[in-house]
């Protein structure tokens, strides 16, 4: 049953997305902050397929932190449920992501299309220079800003990396960041074919105001996302103890103490 699930959603999902994309191939007709407002649908439907077809329920608590003016959303990045989960709850969102994303053919066109903020990661020193300049423009237009603070997914359990993208970002735009913790890997793991049965939760922290050290800052942005995951991998726990990432995240979390 597993294997037939993780089948048919995976088939359904990318489907889903690619008619989605045809569908709403009108919006490039449209000025972006109308356009946008169609994306939401690409949620609505995966939550649908992820809960009909593979048997993970979805939920976000305390979506309502968010702030409505323009802001950072900083969240922990396990899979890809994060990447279209929030966008209910956001206004006019634009994610910081790898700028090969924006060469793929359909979705890139629409990564343009809403002005999402491409990252060059080559080119380091200019990159930060250009995702800065962009990430200003965005919050005095309102938006929210999107960016995964380790800038890859990480499997569940396993030690966090952070890079120093967020903390500049914190520094330079003087607006509120607001942290996400999540368990959305123990259900949907990165590079895993199989979607297990449960149900991913999303936390939305206490937005963290600007106005710290950059020290401060690093240690309560990670106190709150880490604490918050570490949670929800306990709550994915007790929910589903036989499921193999739970088995895999409790041998990472044994190997960390020890070390």
């Amino acid at each position: 049953m597993l294997l037939i699930r993780s089948v048919l959603f995976n088939i359904s999902f990318y489907l889903y997305t690619f008619l989605l994309m045809l569908v709403m191939i009108p919006v490039f007709f449209l000025p972006r902050k109308l356009g946008i407002k169609a994306v939401p649908l690409w949620t609505k439907g995966n939550f649908f397929l992820l809960k009909y077809i593979g048997g993970v329920n979805s939920e976000v608590l305390n979506g309502d932190r968010i702030p409505q003016q323009g802001c950072i959303i900083a969240s922990k990045h396990q899979s890809a449920w994060e990447t279209f989960a929030f966008m209910p709850w956001l206004n006019d969102p634009t994610y910081i992501l790898k700028a090969e994303l924006r060469k793929v053919p359909f979705f890139g066109w629409y990564l343009r299309k809403f002005d999402q903020i491409p990252v060059n990661r080559g080119r380091k020193g200019a990159a930060m220079q250009e995702m800065t300049l962009k990430a200003k423009e965005a919050i005095a237009d309102g938006r929210h800003i999107i960016i995964f603070p380790e800038g890859t997914r990480r499997p569940a359990a396993e030690e966090p990396k952070y890079k120093y993208g967020i903390t500049h970002l914190y520094l330079n735009l003087n607006c509120p960041v607001v942290p996400i913790g999540l368990n959305s890997g123990v259900y949907w793991p990165r590079r895993r074919f199989f979607r297990f049965p449960g149900t991913i939760t999303a936390q939305v922290m206490e937005p963290i105001e600007p106005g710290l050290s950059a020290e401060e800052f690093n240690k309560r942005l990670q106190a709150a996302i880490e604490g918050s995951s570490q949670e929800l991998f306990e709550k994915a726990a007790r929910e589903t103890p036989d499921n193999i990432i739970v088995k895999e995240g409790r041998e990472r979390l044994a190997q960390r103490n020890k070390d």
